[in-house]
């Protein structure tokens, strides 16, 4: 189990600035279990955000986000309603957010910041990334966490080392700020990129840096 706690709502609507229409998805696995992405949680985000101008073009919950397969399955139904979003909100946990943004052609916006337990937690497949940092930045690297598929984890954009889209610890693996900069290209939105942000808040977490690479 991941445990994850709601990003501030002020946070939130920041990252819905210019935009109208929202599609929302919750996870009936770990964040329903946290309070912070089920049903319930999901209808009042709804409310919160209509009552801030925005409209929700629709709502799902899956069972278990950080499952692909079934996440693709459940959302290609719901297709019409995502395009019809300007963007999608995911209230769970980074993995489920990574999921959510490698399925649906949308900007993706993290509704939570998933908590480091020190380890106390189940296993997951090695495909799936979240390293429980305690402030989610996938709001502003296209929904691919830097932390956890770079190797050096770092979070001002590539290293030196990166060529032609490999990283220098092992050329199988794909530079992680590549995979960012190519999914907002796609989604037209390399202006994230431009964004200055103030150095990352290692004190919500239990670890007082960038952590070991799993």
């Amino acid at each position: 189990m991941l445990c994850s706690e709601q990003k501030p709502m002020d946070e939130i609507l920041s990252y819905l600035d210019g935009e109208n229409k929202v599609f929302l998805v919750g996870c009936g696995g770990c964040a329903e279990g946290c309070e912070t992405g089920g049903e319930a949680q999901v209808r009042e985000m709804k409310q919160k955000l209509e009552e801030a101008g925005k409209k929700a073009t629709g709502t799902t919950v899956i069972d278990t986000l950080c499952n692909e397969a079934l996440v693709r399955m459940r959302l290609k139904p719901l297709n019409e309603r995502i395009q019809a979003a300007d963007s999608v909100l995911v209230m769970t946990c980074g993995i489920g957010t990574q999921v959510v943004a490698g399925v649906v052609n949308r900007v993706t916006h993290p509704g939570c910041n998933t908590i480091s337990l020190g380890g106390g937690h189940a296993e997951w497949l090695e495909s799936q990334y979240c390293l429980e940092c305690g402030d989610c930045v996938l709001e502003y690297t296209g929904g691919i966490c830097p932390i956890a598929r770079c190797s050096k984890h770092l979070l001002n954009g590539p290293c030196g080392g990166s060529q032609r889209g490999n990283c220098e610890v092992h050329p199988d693996i794909p530079c992680g700020w590549q995979l960012i900069y190519d999914r907002l290209a796609a989604l037209g939105r390399l202006d994230k990129l431009e964004l200055v942000r103030p150095p990352k808040n290692w004190s919500v977490s239990l670890i007082s840096g960038p952590p070991p690479r799993r």
